[in-house]
């Protein structure tokens, strides 16, 4: 009997997967189809890209074991101010400033997150990441419109110091469970990707025209928000 729901769980993970997989590809493609082929492909936009993160917000919310609780709620609370972000940023006016705070509320929230297991913290991984926020700041400063400069600065650090946290804590958490270090590792590789997404998002709006822009940030955005919601997870079987 435990064999057979072993199995119907992976499956049920496989399937919420593919499920994740499919609208965050519709998301991408909506958002190429419709600013190269023709505007009306931008309703598939539109439909996807809320969903596919709201999809994983109603996955992590239905985690019956987590590997922990605190985590869990606010790794969802998070995902759920990313919806808002999401929204904001589709819209074809400029909601820029409304998706920034948005976003910045879920790293915040994701922060929280990462601060629950009180892992010691090694030094290098933070100044390495403090690093990355003044490399990007300072690329950008010049670029930046007027108002957007103190914005962008403090997205940019709270970015670094939740990535920064995610890696530490996959590199210096001391679990005896050897399924919750995993999945602290799918965290680590979380913030990273967010770094990565958020760092061409920018760069692509305010200072280069980077060619099939939505793939790269997109891609890596959906790729972390997946990591961040598989790290609530104790194991495959839960």
């Amino acid at each position: 009997m435990a064999v057979g729901n072993t199995s119907q769980t992976i499956n049920n993970h496989h399937t919420a997967t593919v499920i994740y997989i499919l609208l965050a590809t519709g998301a991408i493609a909506g958002a190429l189809l419709g600013s190269s082929l023709s505007p009306e492909w931008r309703w598939l936009h539109y439909l996807t890209k809320p969903t596919a993160t709201a999809f994983l917000l109603f996955l992590t919310l239905q985690i019956k074991h987590p590997a922990s609780r605190h985590y869990r709620n606010a790794i969802a609370l998070g995902l759920a101010f990313a919806i808002g972000g999401d929204f904001f940023l589709m819209l074809p006016q400029d909601y820029f400033m409304a998706g920034l705070i948005c976003f910045l509320l879920t790293h915040c929230a994701y922060i929280y997150a990462l601060l629950s297991d009180h892992a010691a913290f090694k030094p290098a991984v933070f100044i390495g990441f403090a690093a990355i926020a003044l490399l990007i700041i300072s690329g950008l400063w010049n670029s930046l419109p007027d108002g957007m400069h103190i914005p962008v600065a403090i997205y940019a650090v709270a970015l670094a110091l939740m990535a920064a946290l995610a890696l530490n804590r996959a590199i210096n958490m001391t679990i005896a469970d050897r399924s919750t270090k995993q999945a602290a590792k799918i965290a680590a590789f979380g913030g990273i990707f967010f770094v990565v997404s958020d760092s061409i998002l920018a760069y692509g709006r305010f200072r280069f025209d980077i060619p099939l822009n939505p793939v790269w940030v997109l891609g890596t955005y959906y790729a972390a928000q997946w990591c961040f919601a598989r790290s609530v997870l104790r194991d495959i079987n839960d």
